[in-house]
């Protein structure tokens, strides 16, 4: 099957909500989200009028990642808990109350979908078996506080398409390349320019690896973010991708926006990484795509909606992005 180019992508959807949608995980056209209401919810995108309805509400905080295995939902939040819920039963299996001690910041299936990735502000990438919910292995590899002595975060987390890598990525721009199988660290790479540290006015920091994504040949780590930032208490900040060789810890290439501003909150190549798919925002929020060989923007679009995440099919003829107050679907015309 041919892959779609990017100029073919078009909005085709949308819908509104009263919340802050900050992940989702779908399976055929049911996406599920996470959100601010501290609830799991389901929405049909095939529907000509998608109805978004509560799945659970086993959190009590904010639900900042989702994952799929099969039939099994897995929701990751603020209050440090995993909620394992059947989808094709409509019931809670387990909640895994202390899987982090920090908020949680990501969740990621492996794609063949035995294992779930969870990161959080403890600094640890948890995996887990998703058919019994016990914990595999631990990643420790990055620092708990930053350079200037306070407390770091871990944002970023991504499992390769082929499931044998997964991928970290913290505040201070540190990123680890680990065998998913071992749990061992591979190799890591440094992108310090999406770091902003303000040691005068305010001593606070903003920015940090917000994305990342590997290859389908294993070959090339993306980590998305912004640039150095003037105000910190604004993302203001170009919107920034770097492209290395994690193997031979070499840096491709550093592509930032002169069109949009902000974080690129999710990241996914095309299914023959042809091309990057990249997501974020400042404000009004953008989507947008990079050419992967000629290292450079192909093209970006407004939204409308700072994103938060996205999920791309298998085929890569669809994007539905979803962020502040509404789930965006873009398809190939």
């Amino acid at each position: 099957m041919a892959i779609p180019a990017p100029d073919k992508f078009k909005s085709a959807k949308e819908v509104s909500r009263p919340v802050h949608t900050f992940a989702i995980a779908k399976n055929g056209p049911i996406a599920y989200l996470g959100s601010s209401d501290f609830k799991v919810c389901a929405v049909d995108l095939s529907e000509a009028k998608p109805e978004v309805k509560d799945v659970h509400g086993e959190h009590l905080s904010y639900v900042t990642g989702v994952a799929l295995s099969g039939t099994t939902l897995v929701s990751g939040a603020y209050d440090g808990k995993l909620v394992w819920w059947d989808i094709a039963a409509n019931k809670l299996i387990r909640t895994t109350k202390d899987a982090h001690a920090k908020w949680i910041r990501k969740l990621a299936a492996s794609p063949d979908g035995s294992r779930i990735a969870s990161i959080a502000d403890d600094m640890v990438c948890r995996l887990w078996d998703a058919s019994t919910g016990k914990l595999v292995s631990e990643l420790r590899g990055h620092q708990e506080k930053t350079p200037h002595g306070y407390g770091s975060m871990l944002y970023a987390v991504a499992f390769s398409p082929d499931g044998t890598l997964i991928v970290t990525g913290d505040k201070v721009g540190h990123v680890v390349v680990w065998d998913a199988k071992k749990g061992t660290q591979l190799a890591s790479v440094e992108a310090p320019v999406m770091y902003t540290w303000d040691p005068v006015q305010r001593l606070h920091s903003i920015g940090g690896i917000r994305s990342v994504a590997i290859s389908p040949d294993n070959a090339t780590l993306a980590v998305g973010g912004m640039g150095k930032v003037g105000n910190i208490d604004h993302l203001e900040g170009k919107t920034r991708l770097e492209l290395f060789d994690w193997k031979a810890g070499k840096a491709l290439a550093e592509i930032q926006s002169d069109k949009f501003k902000g974080l690129v909150n999710r990241l996914a190549f095309a299914p023959d990484g042809s091309w990057l798919a990249g997501a974020g925002g400042a404000g009004e929020g953008f989507l947008s795509f990079w050419d992967v060989k000629q290292k450079k923007v192909i093209r970006e679009e407004k939204v409308g909606n700072h994103i938060h995440d996205f999920a791309m099919s298998k085929a890569g003829n669809e994007i539905a992005l979803v962020g502040h107050s509404k789930v965006i679907v873009f398809q190939v015309a």
